[in-house]
C-alpha cells in the first residue's frame, strides 16, 4: 500500500511539474525564433527595401518590402514559426514572381526584431505594418496572407480592418492555438495554462473579404482537422478550402493543387 501511495504522489508531483513547465516556459514551446546580428546583410533575387519600424512600446520590427514594376497589388505576409527573414524572404519571393509586391516582417525576438512577446503586442505590430503599407497602396490592393503561426495574426488583422482588404489567404491554419495544444497535451487544462490563445475561430467571423484556406492531410504540426474545424465554423459564403492530399506542414508549395489555385486567386 505504501508503494502504491508513493507512486501516486510521484505521479501527482510529476503532473504538477509538467503543468508548471507548460505555463512558465510556454513561450519557448510556442515560439522558435532564430536571431540575426543587427549588421546582417540580406540577399534576395528580387529588389527589396529593408525597414525598421518602431512601436509605441519601444520595440523595433524588422521587415522586408519587395517591390516590382506595375504590381497587381501587395501581399502582407505573416510567416510561420521557425527561422527569420533570411529564410522567409526567400520563401515569399514565390509571390514576387507572380508580380506582387510583398511585405514580410519578423516577429519580436525573431531575426533583428526586438521587444517583449505577447499576443496583444503581436496583433499591434501586425496592425502597424498594415497601416504602413496603407500609405502606399489602396486597401483593395492588399492581400493578407498567413502561414502556420502567422495565420493567427493574419486572421485578427483581416477582422480588424473591415474597410475590405482584397482577400485573406491562410496556409495550414488552426482553429485556435489552445485547440492545437489540447490535442498535444490532452491530460492538462491547456486553456487555463496558456497565455496565448490566438482564437482564429472567433476573429474569422468578422472577416468580410474572400477567404481561401490551404491545408495538407498529412500535416504533423497543425492537424488537418484543426483547419477543417476553422473552416466549418465560418458563416461567410465567400470562402473556399483547398485540401492538399498527402501535403505536410512545410511542403504545400510542391503540390500542383496549391500552385494552380494560388495562381487563380492572385490573378
Amino acid at each position: 500500500m505504501r508503494r502504491f501511495k508513493k507512486g501516486i504522489y510521484t505521479l501527482i508531483i510529476l503532473y504538477i511539474m509538467i503543468a508548471a513547465s507548460l505555463y512558465f516556459f510556454q513561450e519557448k514551446l510556442i515560439f522558435r525564433p532564430t536571431t540575426l546580428p543587427q549588421d546582417f546583410t540580406f540577399s534576395f533575387s528580387n529588389p527589396f527595401e529593408e525597414l525598421f519600424l518602431k512601436t509605441k512600446d519601444g520595440a523595433v520590427i524588422n521587415a522586408i518590402h519587395f517591390k516590382t514594376e506595375n504590381p497587381k497589388g501587395v501581399i502582407l505576409y505573416f510567416h510561420g514559426n521557425a527561422g527569420n527573414l533570411s529564410r522567409w524572404g526567400k520563401i515569399t519571393e514565390f509571390f514576387v514572381e507572380k508580380n506582387y509586391d510583398v511585405f514580410v516582417m519578423d516577429y519580436r525576438t525573431y531575426g533583428k526584431s526586438t521587444g517583449k512577446l505577447s499576443e496583444q503586442a503581436l496583433y499591434k505590430d501586425a496592425q502597424m505594418c498594415y497601416d504602413y503599407i496603407l500609405k502606399n497602396y489602396l486597401e483593395s490592393e492588399i492581400v493578407i496572407y498567413g502561414r502556420s503561426l502567422g495565420t493567427g495574426m493574419a486572421t485578427y488583422l483581416a477582422s480588424n480592418n473591415n474597410n475590405n482588404p482584397k482577400q485573406l489567404i491562410l496556409e495550414t491554419p488552426f482553429y485556435s492555438l489552445a485547440d492545437v495544444a489540447k490535442g498535444r497535451f490532452s491530460l492538462f487544462p491547456t486553456r487555463k495554462l496558456l497565455k496565448y490563445d490566438f482564437p482564429s475561430y472567433k476573429y474569422i467571423q468578422d472577416v468580410i473579404c474572400p477567404i481561401s484556406i490551404f491545408h495538407g492531410t498529412d500535416d504533423g504540426v497543425i492537424p488537418y482537422a484543426s483547419g477543417i474545424k476553422l473552416f466549418n465554423s465560418m458563416e461567410q459564403k465567400d470562402k473556399v478550402f483547398f485540401t492538399i492530399e498527402n501535403g505536410e506542414h512545410n511542403n504545400l508549395i510542391e503540390f500542383n493543387t496549391y500552385r494552380l489555385q494560388i495562381q487563380k486567386i492572385l490573378q
